[in-house]
């Protein structure tokens, strides 16, 4: 009966109680023509939700390294991923700005730095704070170690009061007192951070529309706080802080205020987030965080609820698993990290060197070769990060990630410029008088090919949906393997049959434009020639 009625359904079998159906090929054709002539193909229309996600929020007392670049590769193309899903995005930026570990670095800078600035010499701004970081931890391991062996204390003793540890944090009271000296060097040490900032934000192509600063937003929560206590959520203790009491949650008492009047993080939190809605009327906040705050923004969301804040259900923690290598991990304070721009220029410098020995530039003139090297070393990095799905941990293998074989961004990007190599050879001989693909004949590998053009949209609603740009990244390795496949197979420039080379043409044609559109979501770009 379906058979008889329905056109599109060629034949059916039942095999062990399985129903089979079989799809008739003039289907995926009228589907394909749609992908053809739609311009924006795989963008959903307006939602008209506006979503804010933060993503990035670093220190000031260091460069980005690479947990920050898994953190600001997978905020960027998770913002990109909603914006194809129609909704109103705003990006943002929150700056660790103020802090003990702020003022580490300043006091090191103070005490040993001897007016190095990033200009006398010829450092990074950020990279030059991060070194007096480094230095501050060196100096204080070197006096707890000379107190326990003077005095005779333990470790936790001499580490309270290591003279440069006590004078850090007076550095920090003066700091909240304003103190005019203090605050000048702070403004100048940060001044120094936000240019190197920029120029690695630059190199991996991400940006924001807003950035918060802590320093201004960290008394934010005070006034919901007070609102707390009126209301009962809340309880201060003899000390003067206040807490709230989670244990029927499941949870246990958090420390809100702390006795001296001064905020945690958790006050912050609650203040941003309040004004964050009310200023921007959002639908939903995506905080962009790695996997060892989950229990932070369980109380976060736990809290608001209970000041009796509904929107509190639209916030969502987009908990991400730790980056190790293949040494194991890294440590800021003891100056092993794998610093962000040092990687992003050795997979550049490795593209380089892969790309020439394979003769991929070939015929290129110099700023086109190094236009290629950027992108594929810059995709090689972005896609091995983001085809794994944010929950996990990974490990990263530079080596293994420039591979023009294999699940790689530099494999995508060959088979983007392979096409595009066909349709220059092809020229002005793309006959864009086949307005009627369903007439064709279709082989089994083009429509397997259409198949998976019409299951981009899909994708592109599913990566939204769970906030994992995996599932483009795989999508896109999915369409090049079929692309390859079907190339391998079937002529395309050598066919003599007029219409079935016009048909394979349009086929290049929007594999290419599909490619294009999902790597960009990843903040991947492609090259023309390769």
């Amino acid at each position: 009966k379906i058979v008889a009625s329905t056109p599109e359904i060629k034949s059916f079998n039942v095999i062990k109680g399985f129903l089979n159906l079989s799809v008739d090929a003039s289907f995926w054709a009228a589907r394909f023509k749609e992908i053809v002539e739609t311009e924006n193909y795989g963008v959903a229309p307006a939602s008209g939700r506006t979503i804010m996600i933060e993503y990035s929020s670093p220190n000031t007392n260091k460069p980005l390294h690479l947990g920050h670049i898994r953190n600001n590769l997978l905020g960027y193309s998770v913002a990109t991923i909603l914006k194809a899903n129609g909704h109103n995005v705003i990006k943002v930026n929150l700056v660790n700005d103020r802090g003990i570990h702020i003022c580490k670095s300043m006091l090191a800078w103070q005490l040993y730095g001897n007016g190095e600035t990033p200009e006398s010499s010829g450092m990074k701004g950020d990279h030059l704070v991060g070194k007096y970081y480094v230095e501050f931890d060196k100096h204080y391991k070197q006096e707890v170690k000379a107190l326990m062996a003077e005095k005779g204390i333990s470790e936790d003793e001499a580490k309270k009061c290591a003279p440069v540890m006590l004078a850090a944090q007076e550095m920090l009271r003066k700091w909240e007192a304003k103190d005019p000296e203090v605050y000048a060097l702070w403004e100048k040490m940060n001044g120094w951070v936000y240019e190197g900032f920029d120029v690695t934000y630059k190199a991996m192509g991400v940006d924001f529309d807003k950035v918060y600063y802590e320093s201004e937003t960290y008394l934010l929560g005070k006034s919901l706080v007070e609102e707390g206590l009126k209301k009962g959520v809340f309880f201060r203790k003899e000390d003067n802080s206040v807490w709230i009491d989670l244990e029927a949650d499941g949870l246990d008492q958090k420390l809100l205020l702390r006795g001296d009047g001064t905020s945690v993080y958790m006050t912050q939190d609650l203040g941003t987030a309040l004004s964050r809605f009310e200023e921007n009327k959002l639908d939903d906040m995506i905080y962009v965080v790695g996997n060892e705050q989950n229990y932070h923004f369980q109380v976060l969301k736990l809290v608001l609820k209970k000041l009796g804040y509904e929107w509190s259900d639209n916030i969502y923690h987009l908990s991400y698993g730790m980056v190790e290598l293949p040494e194991g991990k890294m440590k800021s304070r003891e100056g092993t990290v794998v610093d962000a721009d040092d990687l992003i220029e050795d997979m550049v410098a490795t593209a380089r060197e892969m790309s020439e020995e394979l003769g991929k530039l070939d015929g290129c003139t110099k700023e086109e070769a190094d236009a290629v090297c950027t992108m594929v070393g810059l995709g090689a990095l972005k896609y091995f990060i983001l085809k794994v799905d944010p929950r996990k941990n990974m490990l990263f293998n530079p080596e293994e990630s420039i591979d023009f074989n294999g699940n790689t961004g530099p494999f995508i990007q060959y088979t983007y410029a392979r096409i595009q190599s066909v349709l220059r050879k092809a020229g002005e001989n793309i006959d864009s008088r086949l307005s009627n693909p369903e007439s064709a004949t279709l082989s089994d590998k083009e429509l397997a090919l259409i198949q998976r053009l019409v299951d981009y949209p899909a994708a592109v609603r599913q990566a939204g949906d769970e906030f994992s740009p995996a599932v483009i990244a795989n999508y896109a390795y999915a369409l090049a393997c079929d692309f390859n496949s079907f190339y391998h197979d079937h002529s395309i420039l050598n066919e003599a049959d007029a219409d079935k080379r016009a048909l394979r043409l349009m086929l290049a044609q929007n594999v290419a434009k599909v490619i294009k559109s999902a790597m960009a979501l990843l903040g991947i770009e492609v090259p023309n020639r390769m």
